[in-house]
């Protein structure tokens, strides 16, 4: 796993972008969104193809995000 620093640098929360939801990297492309693309079956590859200036890395902490906080875990960024 990434570690804190890595979803710090990569996932962001601002109450003015998506009403406060986490981001990636201060885009509008929530974790939320990232999350639901892969669990329909879409590859990083896809994800990727479709969101041309997001990272591979970007979406490994998009699911790291999401395992720790469907383990109860807060996630500070």
């Amino acid at each position: 796993m990434a570690g804190a620093d890595e979803l710090r640098n990569r996932i962001t929360v601002d109450p003015m972008v998506l009403h406060g939801k986490p981001a990636l990297r201060g885009t509008r492309v929530s974790v939320q969104a990232v999350l639901e693309l892969l669990a329909s079956g879409m590859t990083f590859e896809e994800v990727l193809a479709d969101y041309p200036y997001l990272e591979r890395e970007d979406l490994l902490a998009a699911l790291e995000y999401g395992a720790a906080a469907s383990g109860g875990q807060t996630v500070t960024l």
